[in-house]
């Protein structure tokens, strides 16, 4: 049996500075150059995570009208812990139509993007527990 755990991507150089990003279905990302930065990639997965989940449980109810998540935060450069992201934060705007099941939408959404940061999104509850990163060089 596969251990559906199991998750990894593949970078390939095109030319200096551009890379494509490759995962095992078949999808690509751009990145580098006037593409995805690396650190844009890291605010779209926290986003996109979070985005998911809040979707499919509110979309049960009600097709939002409008469905918009913004990541942001700074980017640090220090000469003691090095580059990092801090401040990052992660807004919804969100709005349903009139009505019942608009209403039920709209209550559930601050449980459903609670419930995604505190348990369920891998990408952010990764992030905020600092789990290491062992790089290596194959052969």
């Amino acid at each position: 049996m596969a251990d559906d755990s199991f998750r990894s991507v593949r970078i390939e150089r095109d030319s200096v500075g551009h890379y494509t990003v490759h995962n095992p279905r078949g999808g690509t990302i751009p990145v580098g150059g006037d593409d995805f930065s690396p650190v844009e990639l890291l605010l779209a997965a926290i986003g996109t995570c979070t985005a998911v989940d809040t979707d499919v449980a509110t979309s049960r109810r009600v097709e939002p009208t409008t469905f918009t998540v913004t990541v942001s935060g700074d980017k640090v450069s220090d000469q003691e812990t090095g580059n990092h992201m801090e401040n990052l934060a992660v807004t919804f705007d969100v709005t349903f139509p009139d009505g019942d099941r608009g209403d039920a939408a709209r209550k559930l959404l601050p449980r459903t993007v609670k419930l995604s940061h505190d348990r369920l999104c891998t990408v952010s509850r990764t992030v905020e527990r600092g789990t290491p990163v062992h790089p290596s060089i194959a052969g």
